[in-house]
């Protein structure tokens, strides 16, 4: 009668949480503080979302660990910005005509309501359900402002909303038609370029957030590093 052999014991997990301790521990830390003089309510209800709990990680906040910066502090020489892989797309882009506004969603309903429900689904997740209703109307928030990039024949491919929550702002919604045209870099490359001639002007937040790079496509987190974001721990305040 042959013995069975032990089975090995499998090191892979251990392994890679071993891996993210390192990596999180390497993080920069950056303090982002909410002022709900912005706007009291939302300031509130967003930082209660950014610091409960983590779904999988419980012991963690929700937007604490790998959270995707740009400090704009440190872009001391604005024309370097963005490097030279994001420019490509970049110059790519305003060739063909794109260019970047700031829009009244009201006037672009029936526009941004093609581009949620030009893809059944984005980085490998179907698009929320929410995604597929055409609004009736939108109610601007004050502390937000709201951005959409037109081609030449003056169409909306892309839009995004900001929101300014206090030493920092976030995009809540960015999303466009997907091509190979640059469309997405060139938005947010002007959005950054215009933060920062505002934090020249003494007016503009110290970073700008997209998310999290934790639990992002590759692609996606490629393309927050090729414009400039980088992972970092964060610590909230609120006033």
């Amino acid at each position: 009668m042959i013995a069975k052999l032990p089975r090995l014991f499998n090191f892979a997990p251990l392994a890679r949480g071993c891996r993210l301790v390192l990596e999180v521990a390497r993080l920069p830390v950056a303090t982002l503080c909410f002022d709900t003089r912005y706007h009291p309510e939302d300031v509130r209800d967003t930082h209660r979302q950014f610091t409960r709990r983590h779904p999988r990680y419980k012991v963690i906040g929700h937007k604490q660990l790998g959270v995707a910066l740009i400090d704009l502090r440190r872009l001391t020489e604005p024309a370097m910005y963005p490097g030279s892989g994001a420019a490509s797309y970049v110059g790519k882009a305003r060739k063909r005509g794109y260019r970047l506004a700031q829009i009244d969603r009201n006037d672009h309903i029936d526009a941004i309501h093609a581009i949620n429900t030009s893809m059944p689904s984005r980085q490998g997740r179907p698009m929320d359900a929410r995604y597929q209703d055409r609004a009736a109307h939108y109610e601007p928030l004050c502390h937000y402002r709201y951005f959409g990039v037109f081609d030449k024949r003056e169409q909306l491919v892309a839009y995004c909303n900001m929101g300014r929550f206090g030493n920092f702002a976030a995009f809540a919604q960015l999303l466009g038609y997907r091509n190979n045209d640059g469309v997405m870099h060139l938005m947010i490359a002007d959005i950054v370029s215009l933060l920062l001639a505002e934090a020249r002007a003494g007016a503009g937040p110290d970073y700008l957030m997209y998310d999290t790079f934790f639990g992002a496509q590759p692609g996606l987190r490629q393309f927050k590093t090729m414009l400039g974001f980088t992972p970092y721990r964060v610590r909230y305040t609120l006033q």
